[in-house]
């Protein structure tokens, strides 16, 4: 029996995607629940299954075409079985030696590609005589993707000993192609201002240190930063609950809750999973769930409605160094709160020099419903709360 398989539902508003790998080609077995394709939108990548086992007996699409909600993109026969490969002739048993090193040489880049790469990715190897072997890989259980190989290839990896200078023009990824056209619509429909303020974590440094191992066992997840983070920052909105507002037209809806998007970097670029309620979440609950988006992120499991929604936005671009930033808010949120770097330093305590952790924060607001005071006395709260954690544990 012919089975069709089908774009998945999207939701209203993601119009279209794109199918950026197949994993399978004509002729193929595959297995009930088996991924056959990713589809990329301008939110995220989805992975489309196999709803039944048998032989994937016709590609409607190739890889770049664009498709829509509920599209036949595949026909599977199911319970087939795939066709067995042809037995390879036997090699001559009186060829020339002297004909090896030439056969070699004639051979097609093509050979020596690693046939569980994508089509798309398995081209351009063969076009620009990579080595998939030699490249490192990031795509989903260390797979080698065409972006990897291209990386490969502009940083010298391939035909570096002849001096080339190697270029390659590559579209822009559908998520990569809406961060752009995020990032400009926030530059351009919002009044931007970003205010700084330094948090020392002694306190808190000296809480995971202390309650760290208990903490693991008990909930099976380490405790980090983020959690105070996310805490401080839902309480901090419910006591300012500007900046936990967004504009519509010439209205301003405050929301009361505090859904928290966390940035999480990803080989696509940049997502944006959403904490819910953390106001009623537990320290456990938020690490948890943060572990839990963060896998799923890497593996390409994330759901759209994992995107959707949120009211406000932490960020930490400490994770790769940097000591401070203005990070962009993400509209229709009004505000942003971005973490960095925890740096030794000398501060004055108590009329005396000491080497303390020190963060620098940064909150970006906008600023045509978010006053200055309003944004500061924000940071101050952040501030407070993380240099008194065990306040902020008893809701003070």
């Amino acid at each position: 029996m012919s089975i069709e398989v089908k774009v998945p539902v999207l939701p209203e508003s993601v119009s279209d995607a794109t199918i950026a790998t197949w994993h399978k080609k004509a002729g193929d077995s595959v297995r009930r629940d088996e991924n056959l394709l990713d589809l990329e939108t301008d939110k995220v990548v989805l992975e489309v299954p196999s709803p039944v086992d048998g032989v994937l007996k016709e590609l409607k699409f190739k890889e770049g075409d664009t498709v829509t909600s509920s599209q036949v993109i595949a026909i599977i026969e199911e319970g087939a079985v795939a066709a067995a490969a042809p037995a390879a002739a036997a090699p001559a048993a009186a060829a020339p030696a002297a004909a090896a090193p030439a056969a070699a040489k004639a051979a097609p880049a093509a050979a020596k590609i690693d046939s569980a790469l994508p089509p798309g990715a398995a081209n351009f190897a063969a076009r620009n005589d990579v080595n998939p072997a030699d490249v490192a890989g990031t795509g989903r259980r260390g797979a080698v993707t065409k972006e990897d190989l291209v990386n490969f290839v502009n940083s010298g990896g391939a035909n570096a000993a002849s001096g080339a200078r190697p270029e390659q023009r590559v579209p822009m990824t559908r998520i990569r192609q809406r961060i752009a056209e995020r990032m400009m619509q926030s530059k351009n429909s919002i009044a931007m201002l970003t205010s700084f303020n330094e948090v020392n974590l002694g306190k808190v440094m000296a809480m995971r240190k202390e309650l760290g191992e208990p903490f693991e066992k008990t909930h099976g997840i380490k405790l980090g930063f983020m959690s105070f983070f996310a805490k401080a920052a839902a309480n901090a909105l419910a006591k300012h609950p500007v900046v936990n507002s967004s504009v519509d037209g010439t209205d301003v809806i405050y929301h009361g809750y505090s859904d928290i998007s966390i940035a999480v970097a990803t080989e696509k670029g940049l997502v944006t999973p959403v904490l819910r309620s953390v106001e009623n979440q537990s320290f456990a609950d938020i690490e948890l769930a943060i572990a839990n988006y963060a896998k799923a992120a890497r593996e390409g499991g994330l759901k759209l409605e994992d995107l959707q929604g949120g009211t406000f936005t932490i960020t930490n671009g400490g994770t790769f160094g940097s000591l401070m930033s203005t990070p962009i808010v993400n509209p229709p949120q009004s505000a942003i709160l971005g973490m960095h770097a925890i740096k030794e330093r000398p501060i004055a305590e108590n009329g005396q020099v000491v080497i303390a952790p020190m963060m620098y924060i940064a909150l970006s607001y906008d600023h045509r419903i978010i006053d200055g005071k309003d944004a500061v006395l924000f940071l101050v709260d952040i501030k407070n709360q993380l240099e008194n954690p065990h306040r902020m544990l008893l809701g003070l």
